[in-house]
């Protein structure tokens, strides 16, 4: 009968296998997004729980041999579907260390590596993107418990204005909490707002026309219509469908002149901060209430991770402080964010920090800003593409449309190149809709992306538009 105990001298051995997998994988990562028979080999996953287990070794070779076929490669080069970034090696390496000695790091007593990691990554994460020293901040499984985290402080202020200790008594009795944001508001902020008992259908949007643009006028209006009763104002440093973004500086104007709480949900677009080309795009980040991005985006870190900054650190563990007799009196970072079990993500980023420090990160930066306006340049100039928006970051939004489609096919052509793209695995790119227009909105935030898959990625629309047309 197979037993980890008495088989413990199997645990170097497969982690050997592992190893000597990853050498492969490594080296073949700028290959096929995806395999032609992925689905078939996730599929033969399958059959009830066994009575007799296989054994270390043999389960160990069945997840490297079959998961391999059946898994996605979002951590490659060619990979533009969503905002995903990859492991750099220190990221990966670190990341494979702290499932070695597995921590949990929700406090000192528990882990004072992980504690003290996540102190300096934090101080450094608010040195890199340019924000006040004496916020207080967590890390998160990523920017949707980010936006959770950080909106969950802003609902506890907003109680405050009213009297109440949310946390302890919670929204019954009291009226609407207002919140105002643009067509840019990302899903991950409603989603978080319908978990806060706010309610996602409770966002007043203030956006200028179908794409979503703020109207600063319309958003001054709404303030002013609350005649001083709190309110949240969520800016968006970085949309998804063409990485524009809000006026984050003239609404934080506006929050501090109408006493409303302004969040920024910058998940990518916090990393404009890093390069002298881009910071303009994120000016008056720094004068927020709460900002929150994503680390296995551009930091390029391994899922999962994201980080919560927020002005009043005491917001925090006002929300999230669970005590009983077991748990340590003194504030912990399980007091600071929803997990009271937390995994040690703070190695892998203090890795990264530590290995390639501010000018490796806006090296990688400015690497992924070149491949999207060079990107921008080829649509541009080709007879057969449009550009939809223009490309302010590291997002192109664009479509097929070669000579001779008439208008009101090419939605249907773009969603039929789509569904090919996915399964044709050379790239992987999805699509959005952008003032009415089906369109790609191809990412780039992967530390080993190059103009050469780029391209590949241009010819790869286009060999399967021409056929499809």
């Amino acid at each position: 009968m197979p037993d980890p105990l008495t088989g413990a001298e199997d645990a170097l051995p497969a982690l050997e296998l592992v190893l000597e997998h990853a050498r492969g994988y490594i080296a073949d990562l700028s290959g096929p997004v995806r395999a032609p028979g992925a689905d078939e080999a996730a599929r033969s996953f399958a059959g009830s729980l066994p009575e007799e287990g296989s054994g270390t070794l043999a389960a160990v070779r069945q997840l490297l041999e079959r998961g391999t076929e059946a898994h996605v490669r979002s951590g490659g080069p060619r990979f533009f579907h969503w905002v995903i970034g990859g492991s750099t090696p220190a990221a990966l390496a670190a990341d494979w260390f702290a499932a070695l000695i597995d921590q949990n790091a929700g406090a000192w007593d528990a882990s004072p590596l992980a504690a003290q990691l996540e102190t300096i990554s934090l101080a450094w994460l608010r040195e890199l993107f340019g924000l006040p020293a004496a916020w207080g901040g967590v890390l998160t499984t990523g920017a949707t418990t980010a936006n959770f985290t950080a909106l969950a402080a802003a609902r506890q202020w907003w109680g405050e204005q009213q009297g109440v200790d949310v946390a302890a008594r919670g929204l019954a009795g009291l009226p609407p909490v207002p919140v105002l944001t643009s067509g840019f508001v990302h899903v991950a902020s409603r989603k978080a707002l319908a978990m806060l008992g706010i309610g996602r259908d409770r966002v007043t949007y203030c956006q200028a026309d179908e794409t979503g643009r703020l109207d600063l006028a319309g958003l001054e209006r709404e303030l002013k219509r609350l005649r001083g009763a709190p309110a949240i104002v969520i800016a968006n440093a970085g949309e998804v469908n063409a990485g524009h973004f809000d006026p984050i500086a003239d609404m934080s104007r506006l929050a501090r002149e109408h006493s409303a709480w302004l969040h920024v949900d910058g998940a990518f677009g916090l990393f404009a901060r890093l390069s002298p080309r881009t910071a303009a795009l994120a000016e008056g980040v720094e004068h927020a209430d709460s900002v929150i991005s994503d680390g296995h985006k551009w930091l390029n870190v391994p899922h999962d991770c994201g980080f919560a900054f927020v002005r009043d650190p005491a917001l925090l563990p006002a929300v999230f402080t669970a005590g009983a007799s077991y748990l340590p009196e003194e504030e912990i970072f399980s007091f600071r964010g929803p997990e009271l079990s937390r995994r040690a993500r703070s190695l892998a980023v203090w890795a990264t920090l530590a290995a390639y420090g501010r000018n490796g990160y806006r090296a990688m930066v400015e690497r992924s800003l070149d491949v999207a306006a060079h990107v921008a340049r080829e649509v541009e100039s080709a007879d057969d593409l449009e550009l939809l928006a223009p490309a302010p970051l590291n997002i192109v939004c664009f479509r097929y449309r070669p000579p001779g489609v008439p208008e009101e096919a090419l939605d249907e052509l773009n969603r039929a190149i789509a569904r090919a793209v996915l399964t044709d695995g050379r790239v992987y790119v999805g699509t959005t809709l952008w003032a009415g227009k089906v369109g790609f909105r191809p990412a780039f935030v992967n530390w080993r992306t190059t103009t050469a898959d780029a391209d590949l990625m241009l010819e790869t629309v286009r060999d399967l538009g021409r056929r499809l047309v």
